[in-house]
């Protein structure tokens, strides 16, 4: 299979290609040239599957340039370190509401379940190439210490991961910071995630640069991440009862709609969810977007779902690209008139299976404290925001997104209770190692040359 760029002046590349050069050339996003057909045969033979079996068996359709039992090894691999048997649990909380739990992985994030997968392949790219890989990201919370903790220490891979300095979690933070591996580079921002993503975004658009140094991008603008995140959608539909499959909408904490972009694209692969909601905090992007049609960045404003603090969601130019058709033309008028003026109007949108709902800072210790008292569950702040506006029609499973002991202080003030990990207590006692830098391609640009 070939992957085509949402702005349609690149070259088709090979999953691999896809995967190491991260942003298309052209400033677009990979997407596969089609998305295969699962038919209800297909589903029931997927059904029994253990989490890596189900994993491999799916992206052995996007992955064809990688031999059958490699892919096998890497997706395998992937997934040893998660400290929970079925790897993505349902947890049942009453009779139309149910959690999937996606925080059991080494930095105890949804993440994982991508960036495990990826820095395998990282890996596995350099070892059947040769030469390095310097692999940027920028992450307003979770994606970095999960792409960190992918590559940890592995030979011929540096990664720069840009964060806004004082705008995560002071655990979040630690996760990056404090890990110990000369081959990883903590970068604290002066501004916020836009503005580091925005530096990272020119610096792979100098293709010079990029090409000397081999950048990579481990942001969900890269298409392995997304393909990764579409098995648990899968993995949590056939866990649900039979009768609840087609009824069941899944809530999804999302700032940069990755998350929920993974679902919505299998469920065009023919998996029939009821459909989404988009569960955005107080930086209401997307909730503006699918309730009014207009695509308008406001400012950045600092809430208690740090992850979700980001004013330019990258992923939903793929879903431009596919509710437009393929139009890569059109695309391309859209994306350049939003970069240029900030602010896209949609006369006609229609969100198709999607909806969405906005949660601001004053809600959010409301949803954990009345989570808790109802069902005896602790939710992080990212998952609270999921628990507002429930649907009435239907059963709700709700995406977990993080584990509650990384905002130890929003929980205790919630609920009086501090929760703990054993992962997180540890890092309370190493050094921080960081590089406090300006928000600009030329800093982070003078940093990577550093390392090389």
């Amino acid at each position: 299979m070939k992957f085509l760029s949402t702005r349609g002046q690149t070259p088709p590349h090979s999953f691999t290609e896809a995967v190491a050069t991260g942003l298309a050339p052209d400033g677009g996003l990979f997407v596969p040239e089609t998305l295969p057909r699962l038919t209800p045969a297909d589903l029931a033979a997927l059904a029994p599957l253990p989490y890596p079996a189900l994993t491999h068996a799916l992206l052995s359709r996007f992955a064809t340039d990688i031999p059958e039992g490699t892919l096998r090894a890497l997706v395998e691999k992937s997934y040893t370190r998660f400290d929970h048997p079925d790897i993505a649990p349902i947890v049942r909380l009453d009779g139309t509401v149910s959690v999937l739990e996606l925080f059991h992985g080494p930095t105890l994030a949804f993440k994982d379940f991508a960036l495990q997968l990826l820095g395998n392949l990282y890996e596995y790219q350099c070892e059947r190439h040769g030469g390095t890989l310097n692999v940027l990201g920028a992450t307003s919370g979770d994606t970095g210490s999960a792409a960190i903790h992918g590559l940890l220490g592995k030979p011929r891979v540096n990664i720069f991961i840009a964060y806004p300095d004082g705008r995560t979690s002071a655990l979040q933070e630690r996760q990056m910071a404090c890990t110990g591996a000369p081959n990883v580079h903590a970068l604290a921002v002066e501004g916020t995630f836009d503005d580091a993503q925005r530096a990272l975004k020119e610096l792979f658009a100098d293709q010079p640069f990029r090409v000397r140094h081999r950048l990579s991008a481990v942001n969900s603008i890269n298409i392995a991440r997304i393909l990764a995140q579409c098995a648990y959608y899968l993995h949590a539909w056939l866990r649900l009862p039979e009768a609840e499959r087609g009824a069941t909408e899944f809530v999804v904490p999302t700032g940069n709609f990755g998350n929920v972009l993974a679902g919505w694209l299998l469920q065009k692969m023919g998996v029939p969810i009821r459909g989404f909601r988009v569960a955005t905090n107080q930086n209401d992007i997307l909730h503006r977007l699918f309730t009014t049609g207009d695509y308008r960045v406001g400012e950045v404003r600092p809430s208690l779902a740090p992850s979700m603090d980001i004013q330019v969601s990258s992923n939903f130019e793929r879903y431009l690209y596919y509710t437009l058709g393929g139009d890569t033309a059109r695309v391309r008028e859209i994306m350049e008139t939003f970069a240029r003026t900030g602010r896209y109007r949609f006369e006609h949108f229609d969100p198709d299976t999607l909806r969405s709902s906005r949660c601001d800072d004053a809600e959010i210790p409301v949803l954990i404290r009345e989570t808790y008292r109802r069902h005896g569950y602790i939710a992080d702040p990212h998952t609270a925001c999921a628990f507002k506006d429930l649907s009435k029609d239907g059963p709700s499973l709700i995406l977990a997104t993080a584990h509650p002991a990384k905002f130890p202080e929003t929980i205790r003030d919630a609920i009086g209770l501090t929760p703990t990990h054993p992962s997180l207590e540890a890092l309370k006692q190493r050094p921080l190692v960081r590089q406090r830098v300006p928000a600009t391609a030329a800093a982070i640009r003078a940093r990577i040359e550093a390392a090389a």
